[in-house]
Formats: structure tokens, C-alpha cells, sequence
């Protein structure tokens, strides 16, 4: 798809915010570059999703980099869990006609509000930095993240960055920087199939994250200087704002988007 009628401030807009979320949260940044494609730039639901996939290549190769400078990334942990996480997310679609989505996302938004409560008590905070969890457990959490992913659209590292703090014992900085690693091999497999399908603004997508990517990367390193605690804090206000939109749409029963 081509350019559609929008001034290159917005597209800067787009992409700066969503590379500052990715960057501070270790997110896709979809939860805010998606309304932004909607409203500012006017792209349907749908494409706008499918642009943001796109634009988070860039934005997470840089942020994760950030990351990687301050040995903040669990390589080993982030490529199990990014396997796990594509074949969730191909099972999660498949899913979707089968499952009761509105109970799925209120089920799934009381996960959210207790895993944000969890969060920011203290004795939840990781013992290690190494993301040496069990490789099949660490695989169970990229299979869930994926299989939410593709079922409620909800972007992987709001699922997963809390998987690791509370049940692979990882510091919540590494956990934010292999989030990134994560977020991108989800990113790059499922635009192949979307680009291909004519179903991105193509043009849109590129410049946002090129545009993205060095605020995600300035983000990624100042956010390591965040206390844990803090950190903590501002997360978890991130999943109970997440919450709150699957909430929203369980109640309207809006369908749910594909995974940004």
C-alpha cells in the first residue's frame, strides 16, 4: 500500500512515540502507534495494526541494542521465548473463531491487574539477571505471549516482560531488553506474511521506524538508570492501562486487532 494523505510531522509523531514506549517499557509500542496510524494518519484498524508491525523492526533492533550496551539482554532466554512466541501467535489466529474472545479478554485483564500488583511488591522483583530459567518453561511464556498475541492482540512483551520477572526470576531491566529481542522476531516473521499480502502502508511503516528507531534507542539507555522499583511502578501502570482497553472492548464486544 502507498502513502496516504498525511504531512511527515505526523509520521514523525507516530514514530517517535512508539520508539520512546518501546524504548523505556521493552514493548512493541503498538498500544500507542496504532491509534496514532488511525487517527492522525487515518489508515483503517486493520492496516494500521499490520503498519505498526512493521515500523517495530527498526524501533526493536535499536532499542534492544540499548539494552544489549548495558548486558541487559538474556540472549539465550529471548530465542527460546521467540520461538515459543511464533508458534503461539500462528496457533492464537487459528484459535480465534473457536474461542470465546469477550471471556478471554476479561479473563485475561484480571491476569493483567494481578500481575501489576505483583510487579511492584518488592520480594517480586528478580533474583537474576541471566534469564537462566528452565528452557521449557521460558518456552511456555513465549507460547502464551504469542497465542494472547494472536487471540487478543495484545503486543507480546506485555505478557512477557512480566513472565520473566515473575516466573524466571529475571531483573526487570533484562527483562525489558529481551522483551525487545523477542518483540522483534515476532515482528519481522509475521510482516513477511502481512507485506506480501498488500495488507501494510508499506511506506508509512519504513519511515516511522526508521524515524522510531533512535528514540527508542536514546529511551532504551536512559531508562537503565531507572530504580527497579520505579521501574516497576511505570510498568505495571502500562498493564493496567492494557487492561483497561481489553475491558473496554470485552463490554462494547469489539473485535479484537491482530497483534501489534
Amino acid at each position: 500500500m502507498g502513502w496516504p494523505p498525511a504531512s511527515i510531522g505526523k509520521v514523525v509523531a507516530v514514530g517517535v512515540l512508539g520508539g520512546l514506549l518501546a524504548g523505556i517499557f521493552g514493548v512493541g509500542g503498538g498500544i500507542v502507534m496504532v491509534p496514532l496510524l488511525v487517527f492522525l494518519i487515518g489508515l483503517d484498524q486493520r492496516t494500521a495494526v499490520t503498519t505498526s508491525l512493521l515500523a517495530i523492526i527498526p524501533i526493536s533492533v535499536l532499542g534492544m541494542l540499548g539494552y544489549a550496551f548495558g548486558s541487559a539482554v538474556a540472549w539465550q532466554a529471548g530465542l527460546v521465548m521467540g520461538v515459543g512466541s511464533v508458534v503461539g501467535g500462528q496457533l492464537g489466529v487459528r484459535l480465534l473463531t473457536y474461542v470465546p474472545v469477550p471471556a478471554l479478554q476479561l479473563g485475561f485483564a484480571a491476569l493483567l491487574l494481578y500481575s501489576a500488583y505483583r510487579l511492584v511488591q518488592p520480594a517480586s522483583q528478580g533474583e537474576a539477571a541471566s534469564g537462566s530459567g528452565p528452557w521449557w518453561l521460558l518456552l511456555a511464556v513465549g507460547v502464551v505471549a504469542g497465542l494472547l498475541a494472536g487471540l487478543l492482540g495484545i503486543g507480546g512483551g506485555i505478557v512477557l516482560i512480566p513472565g520473566l520477572v515473575l516466573l524466571a526470576g529475571v531483573d526487570l531491566t533484562t527483562a525489558r531488553g529481551t522483551s525487545l529481542l523477542v518483540v522483534l522476531i515476532t515482528a519481522a516473521t509475521a510482516s513477511v506474511t502481512t507485506v506480501r499480502s498488500g495488507q501494510t502502508a508499506t511506506a508509512v511503516g519504513v519511515w516511522a521506524g526508521l524515524i522510531g528507531a533512535p528514540a527508542a534507542l536514546v529511551a532504551s539507555l536512559g531508562s537503565q538508570a531507572i530504580p527497579q522499583q520505579h521501574a516497576a511502578w511505570l510498568f505495571a501502570g502500562l498493564m493496567v492501562l492494557a487492561a483497561v482497553q481489553l475491558m473496554r472492548k470485552a463490554v462494547t464486544r469489539e473485535p479484537p486487532a491482530e497483534p501489534a
